[in-house]
């Protein structure tokens, strides 16, 4: 069973989501937030997987709850529900530790699907909100944003090498590549390993000369 806190200062739009997950078999709402400091109080409390998170609130928004959040609880994942699809709001989200961003009129299978993508730790991106992070990038970031590490694991991504083996190849846990990827997805702009393939391929990324450092390093 998933374990969610919902963070949503408006009553009827908390009970309204309350029902949407409690209605599936496999995910439980173990506490309501009216606001940031009582969601980071929640967590302590109830020790969720998920924490669904609006993003404008009173007293604590949602970005400095987030923060504080994925600072404190490395294990517990934020997914950001929100009315905003602005890319500013959707990239600070990102820095402060999100796992996703769902947006408010998404349907409401899509976001009971999305908050088993954040449990499992992968990252769950409205696809509108993807749609404006790759619209007002006027090109690719380039590849310097990225760390040494980064780098690697986006190269065997896009040599299409699972999880699992890009970490044996690179000698790091499963868990230490995904946060990678979840790094790499917010700096390039991207929502999936696809995506984040396809991105690698066509700025150039992937070379002999980078095959080769991963393979003798």
């Amino acid at each position: 069973m998933i374990r969610v806190v919902l963070a949503e200062d408006h009553a009827v739009v908390r009970a309204g989501i309350q029902r949407l997950l409690a209605a599936t078999d496999d995910i439980s709402v173990v506490g309501l937030a009216a606001d940031g400091n009582e969601a980071i109080d929640l967590v302590r409390e109830c020790e969720p997987d998920v924490v669904v998170m609006d993003l404008s609130m009173p007293n604590l928004d949602g970005i400095a709850a987030t923060r504080v959040i994925t600072n404190d609880h490395e294990e517990v994942r934020v997914l950001v529900l929100t009315s905003h699809s602005d890319r500013d709001r959707i990239l600070d989200a990102f820095d402060a530790g999100a796992t996703g961003y769902f947006l408010k009129d998404a349907d409401p299978e899509d976001l009971a699907k999305a908050v088993r993508s954040a449990a499992r730790g992968e990252t769950p991106v409205d696809p509108r909100a993807a749609s404006v992070l790759l619209a007002r990038r006027e090109a690719a970031r380039p590849a310097t944003d990225l760390t040494d590490r980064e780098m690697d694991v986006l190269v065997l991504v896009a040599e299409g090498l699972p999880n699992k083996l890009i970490a044996r190849k690179l000698g790091i846990s499963e868990k230490t590549v995904k946060t990678h990827l979840t790094h790499v997805f917010q700096r390039i702009g991207v929502s999936d390993r696809t995506q984040a393939a396809l991105w690698a391929h066509r700025v150039g990324l992937v070379r002999r000369t980078d095959r080769a450092r991963i393979e003798d390093g």
